[in-house]
């Protein structure tokens, strides 16, 4: 015999997802504040992953793109002694910017968002 079992969609409050996209749009503080594109978002993931799940998944998710951002941007700022880091630097900040306004937007919508190339450091 089958297990006809569904799986129930997960359902989200409003106040959940505004968290959730808090730890997309609180990344955005790295443009001002040194390494605040990675203490925006683990701020955001420590006060709130352990009361509402939605949040520490985001949280995580976000963590892992800056954190793999931070990375392209030291890898930029070696391969500037090559030059190419001078046209790659602008690119990375460009791709860093709209990914995390559109996982901010999917997730406020209670999409489903994974950053694209980011390295699954935090688990």
């Amino acid at each position: 015999m089958e297990d006809n079992q569904q799986v129930e969609p997960v359902v989200t409050t409003k106040d959940e997802r505004m968290w959730a996209m808090l730890c997309h749009l609180s990344a955005l503080t790295g443009f001002i504040v040194p390494m605040g594109s990675i203490i925006g978002p683990l701020i955001v993931w420590l006060i709130k992953k352990d009361e509402m799940p939605l949040v520490a998944e985001h949280g995580r998710k976000s963590l892992n793109f800056q954190i793999t951002i931070l990375i392209a941007y030291i890898v930029c700022l070696i391969l500037m002694f090559a030059v190419i880091g001078v046209i790659l630097l602008p690119l990375v900040a460009i791709f860093s910017f709209i990914m995390v306004i559109v996982g901010a937007i999917k997730t406020n919508d209670g999409k489903e968002f994974n950053y694209p190339l980011s390295l699954n450091l935090i688990k």
